[in-house]
């Protein structure tokens, strides 16, 4: 993902080397190349997908690796920028502004940059009534009930854009501010936060600018917090029986509480005994890191702050992490296959600042980077589930092949753990290994493949590339 930071630093190069810049950094959730032969009506269509998402940047006069510039499109230049209210609905709200720089003739030009405004209540669509979304590097069209699932989550002003009694720029973290504008090269902090939509119109901190930048948010949010719950055992046990042995309030603002609950989890998370790298036994986590922690970030930067009467927590068990948020999935997200989830973000503002300061990933992303880091360790698939007013994850630390090894047999167990080891295998290696003939190996894999255990990848039946490989549950 190409951070916004790498974008602002590229904006702010010498004309000679600006386009440059803009041409190596990756499209993402908040930016976007477009050609000067773009038409307003075709822009529009992005200008909507960043205002429904997060916003971003769009820069118009770069195309396929060149330097197009805009200056040769005079007056059509003027119809560009206004895309975001002829062909907006309600107008897109955008700042515009030229950058210098040298065309691909070696002249020197301009580029067009559109700073697109996320949007708080509207759902904005195309002069054809569609509606886009920002995910990833690609704008989605939604269907007609994703479109009503995301004016539903939208409502009328985000929770976190409401102006917060009692904030005040004497409340904020100022050490933690000069970071962050440093991170982004920002030379004016409040610039910054108004760019950000983390100022109410008093200039005062919302509810959003006041959790990651207050010196103490809990003072006027107090479950703004997460609590860090380590058990002994496998059960959480009851009254007598309870075997808590740990209970942590991670507080603060946000980027300091994430890393201050990283520290707390990695104290009391499960571990065994094993092999490092370095040839002697030390401890290696049971949960792999990057996925509870892309699990306690998603559950940070997505709860519902409105819900004040619970928090984030993350329970430790012997055998599995279970990371509770308050609030639903958004619902565009079908939580009967989690891996399909579109990116939304509930809190947009405080999604893009842990995004700048590289806490996590989107929503989807998240997702999908939690499966795989589970299945390349070799677990069972992340569990969600969700209540009327909460999303639970568990990541358990038990085998995914362990159920699967109980139901086969020892010819079949031998495939599926060197299958496992190796990653993939031919059919001529797997009947090497199993000492049989070809046939009778071929009988047994095909077995397993009615059985959905293992796939067959190849071409055609005479590839000499073709493998198998496990078929993860």
């Amino acid at each position: 993902m190409s951070p916004p930071r790498v974008i602002g630093q590229a904006l702010a190069e010498p004309a000679p080397s600006v386009a440059s810049a803009l041409l190596a950094a990756d499209e993402d959730q908040w930016f976007d190349r477009k050609s000067a032969r773009v038409k307003p009506r075709a822009l529009a269509d992005a200008l909507v997908a960043f205002a429904n998402a997060d916003g971003g940047v769009i820069v118009i006069g770069l195309s396929d690796g060149r330097v197009e510039g805009t200056d040769a499109l005079g007056r059509a230049r003027n119809d560009l920028v206004q895309a975001a209210i002829d062909h907006c609905v309600p107008p897109v709200r955008i700042d515009h502004r030229l950058v210098e720089c040298v065309n691909e003739a070696g002249r020197a030009d301009h580029l067009l940059v559109l700073d697109v405004r996320p949007t708080d209540g509207a759902v904005h669509a195309n002069r054809r009534d569609e509606v886009f979304l920002r995910v990833g590097d690609k704008n989605r069209r939604l269907s007609f009930a994703q479109r009503q699932e995301l004016t539903f989550d939208r409502g009328p002003l985000t929770y976190e854009a409401r102006p917060l009694a009692g904030t005040s720029w004497t409340g904020l973290d100022a050490k933690l501010l000069a970071r962050y504008a440093h991170v982004i090269g920002a030379p004016d902090s409040e610039r910054l936060l108004q760019a950000r939509g983390l100022l109410d119109d008093d200039g005062d901190p919302n509810v959003a600018g006041w959790l990651l930048f207050g010196d103490h948010p809990q003072a006027l949010m107090p479950e703004a917090l997460v609590r860090v719950l380590r058990y002994g055992g496998s059960e959480r046990g009851a009254g007598a029986r309870q075997r808590l042995i740990a209970d942590v309030r991670c507080e603060g603002p946000i980027p300091r509480m994430l890393m201050e609950a990283r520290e707390r989890v990695r104290e009391v998370q499960p571990v065994r005994r094993a092999l490092g790298a370095e040839g002697r036994f030390e401890d290696v986590a049971l949960v792999p890191e990057d996925a509870w922690l892309e699990g306690l970030v998603n559950a940070v930067v997505h709860r519902s702050y409105s819900l004040a009467g619970d928090h984030v927590r993350v329970e430790v068990f012997d055998d599995r992490i279970e990371i509770s948020s308050p609030g639903r999935f958004p619902g565009i997200v079908d939580l009967a296959d989690p891996l399909t989830a579109p990116r939304f973000a509930r809190n947009p503002r405080v999604a893009r600042v842990c995004a700048d300061l590289k806490f996590g990933q989107e929503l989807g992303e998240g997702i999908r980077r939690i499966y795989e880091e589970m299945r390349h360790a070799g677990l069972s698939d992340p569990v969600y589930t969700q209540t009327a007013a909460s999303v639970r994850l568990l990541l358990s630390a038990e085998p995914a092949d362990r159920r699967l090894d109980a139901q086969l047999t020892p010819q079949a167990r031998r495939v599926a753990a060197a299958l496992r080891e190796a990653g993939r295998l031919s059919t001529g290696e797997i009947a090497e290994l199993l000492e049989r003939s070809r046939p009778a190996t071929i009988r047994l894999l095909r077995t397993l493949k009615a059985a959905g255990l293992i796939r067959w990848v190849g071409h055609s039946p005479q590839d000499p590339r073709a493998y198998w490989e496990i078929v993860r549950q």
